[in-house]
């Protein structure tokens, strides 16, 4: 029974959430957070939360929107939350957001906010349906 409620749980496009400590070889000169780097986590936030949402191959065809807000200081913990915010008959809208916590005094801010498109694709790497399996608002564009 709780392998089912798991499941249900994550085919109705609930929160995906990943924590990772910030590492020096992530930092960039100025001892904070790269972008890049900051953008593959997000990135893969949001294939985990669209792969789990459309059980589909899925790639991400772009970003709409990636705000930095605070650094991050290596040595800090970011908490990445992705949920699925639009499903279309092919795509969907993925928004990530990221914040950085101080582990000795506990303080969070929010440092990142995006969104993302990520496209389900069939065994041959074209486009594909996603099931209707959550009460997601449905969009016919794809």
């Amino acid at each position: 029974m709780h392998t089912a409620l798991v499941n249900s749980y994550l085919e109705a496009g609930e929160e995906t959430r990943f924590v990772e400590v910030v590492f020096p070889e992530q930092a960039n000169h100025y001892g904070t957070l790269f972008g890049g780097s900051a953008l593959s986590l997000m990135g893969k936030a949001a294939f985990v939360a669209a792969s789990r949402r459309a059980r589909r191959t899925v790639v991400m065809a772009g970003t709409e929107t990636v705000d930095f807000h605070q650094p991050v200081k290596v040595g800090q913990v970011v908490e990445l939350t992705a949920t699925v915010v639009r499903v279309g008959r092919t795509s969907m809208t993925v928004a990530v957001d990221v914040i950085a916590e101080t582990l000795l005094d506990g303080r969070r801010e929010l440092a990142m906010r995006g969104r993302f498109k990520m496209i389900a694709l069939d065994a041959t790497g074209r486009p594909t349906p996603i099931p209707d399996a959550s009460p997601l608002s449905q969009e016919d564009a794809s």
